[in-house]
């Protein structure tokens, strides 16, 4: 456990990160390791990324910051987060309500043609990122359904059955573990797709993972609609 006052320092670090991201590379030279989870999740994506002592915050924020956008958060949540019920979820984040809280689930076509092999065609790739509510159902013939479309019927609906990838597969693809997937900052430029229910929230502000178990981003929809440029329709039903 660290002391009193490198806590304090490690925390007067954080809210600097939050603020002028634009030195954040220096920032995570400076910043000491948070807790296990942290240094866990930290080495993770080194390992993918081929980073030194790599701070998560930092470089999400700063991808953020990039692309113009500044109204959005991060906020570490207790180890026991996904324990709790969504109630408790949106009280520990302050969400506006449990239809705020969402997570970002990586899907797989299991039929896609052979020379579909990447992510390199946005309207027929191999792998998606589907942002959802937690209160929401996903419905994976919706996004069938949607691609065969999307692709004007010239490729067979049959060529379109998107499941869940698996965990490993999730991790090497975004670099992100479970339950810390986000699309932002992932290794692999894959398309992303925003359930319509998100998008019509209201107050529009909404969270997700943030690239480390124990850390949540937040961020206000037209800001993440303008990084992660989504597909967006309606993939999900109420649970």
């Amino acid at each position: 456990m660290e002391p009193p006052a490198a806590a304090e320092l490690a925390e007067l670090e954080r809210v600097q990160t939050l603020i002028l991201h634009r030195i954040s590379n220096i920032e995570r030279s400076l910043l000491p390791h948070q807790n296990s989870v942290t240094r866990n999740a930290s080495s993770d994506i080194t390992s993918v990324y081929g980073e030194d002592d790599t701070d998560t915050e930092a470089r999400l924020s700063a991808i953020i910051n990039s692309n113009g956008v500044n109204d959005f958060a991060f906020k570490r949540v207790p180890s026991d987060y996904y324990d709790c019920p969504l109630e408790e979820r949106r009280d520990v984040l302050s969400a506006a309500s449990v239809d705020h809280l969402c997570k970002s689930i990586v899907l797989v076509n299991t039929q896609a043609p052979s020379n579909v092999i990447d992510c390199s065609d946005r309207n027929n790739s191999k792998y998606y990122v589907v942002v959802v509510q937690y209160t929401a159902r996903f419905n994976a013939e919706t996004v069938k359904n949607y691609l065969y479309a999307l692709n004007d019927g010239k490729i067979a609906k049959k060529k379109f059955n998107m499941r869940l990838a698996p965990e490993e597969t999730s991790i090497q693809l975004t670099g992100f573990e479970h339950n810390a997937v986000t699309c932002i900052g992932m290794k692999t430029d894959i398309p992303v797709i925003l359930d319509e229910a998100i998008a019509k929230l209201n107050p529009d502000f909404f969270w997700l993972g943030g690239g480390e178990v124990d850390l949540k981003l937040g961020i206000r929809t037209s800001e993440f609609i303008k990084i992660a440029k989504p597909l967006i329709f309606s993939c999900s039903g109420t649970c």
